[in-house]
């Protein structure tokens, strides 16, 4: 999709995503149509984002004034990954009788964008924060009510109360690096010589171990440090997803910032120091950590 608004983006915040991807299995029954359909029906991940993106400038333009999806269309983001294989034994015994299986072939995990639920829960924690008198003029009453009931009505069908979709504007928090390593599969997507995304993905069972390792080291190590509360609230929602999904991290726009990015391994490295009683290891990772991500986030308060 060169030339989209999708590799332009210009003007617009940089946006990256932590997202859920889940098997089948995992969502209640009547939905399962729906998102196997979707992923039957992607002709690329390029125009799932750019479709996304045209729909939230779409809705900020209407003219009656109501930002919110309305949940007519919801779209669907599928990864495929490979089937998780045979213990080795049980392979080896299988070629030697002859009755080995053929390849399995790579499994599809869903993520539903879940515009409605997320665009009410973000208009709830604008509302609460110290912009809240300004969003109640942006976002009238009547509208947030209005939305409220899209909302019940999607939780009555869907029957799904967590949310797949973490997102952050102007940088990524420091805690989602703990869940990758450098070895973890990546995809780095170019376009016009420049990078409109790199995609990082991990099982969640990785995910969910490194994350432990991190909150057991900074518990005992630094226990007033803000990332504690992070990832230990980025725990607990892992921990609500079935046991055979996969976590990505999308970059988003800000990957030709930063990428090649090291912040995975300085977040780890960060990590170690401190629990080792390293506190000028632990100072440089985070000196480096700073200088990559610190000119980001000022960008957010740039004229």
């Amino acid at each position: 999709m060169t030339g989209s608004i999708y590799h332009g983006q210009s003007g617009l915040p940089f946006s990256s995503a932590l997202r859920i991807y889940e098997p089948l299995e995992a969502f209640p029954e009547q939905q399962r149509k729906t998102l196997e359909a979707a992923g039957a029906g992607q002709a690329s991940r390029a125009a799932v984002e750019n479709a996304e993106l045209l729909a939230s400038l779409g809705r900020i333009t209407r003219p009656d004034g109501d930002p919110f999806p309305t949940g007519r269309t919801d779209l669907v983001r599928v990864v495929a990954v490979p089937a998780r294989r045979a213990p080795s034994g049980a392979t080896l015994d299988a070629v030697k009788s002859g009755t080995a299986a053929a390849p399995q072939p790579d499994r599809l995990l869903y993520c539903p964008s879940q515009l409605v639920l997320r665009a009410g829960l973000a208009a709830n924690a604008l509302m609460e924060g110290i912009h809240g008198p300004l969003a109640q003029l942006l976002i009238p009453e009547e509208q947030r009510d209005k939305h409220q009931e899209r909302i019940d009505e999607v939780r009555a069908h869907d029957g799904l109360s967590r949310v797949h979709t973490r997102a952050s504007t102007w940088g990524i928090p420091f805690s989602w690096f703990c869940l990758f390593q450098e070895s973890d599969p990546t995809d780095v997507v170019e376009a016009d010589g420049h990078i409109v995304t790199v995609r990082i993905r991990a099982g969640i069972g990785n995910a969910l171990e490194r994350v432990s390792y991190a909150v057991a080291h900074l518990a005992l190590a630094a226990p007033d440090l803000d990332m504690l509360e992070d990832l230990t609230q980025l725990t607990e929602w892992l921990e609500l997803f079935h046991p055979d999904s996969a976590v990505e991290l999308d970059y988003g726009g800000v990957a030709d910032k930063v990428y090649p990015d090291d912040s995975p391994l300085d977040v780890r490295l960060g990590i170690e120091c401190l629990a080792e009683g390293d506190m000028t290891g632990a100072a440089a990772a985070y000196r480096r950590l700073a200088s990559r991500w610190v000119p980001i986030r000022q960008l957010a308060r740039a004229s």
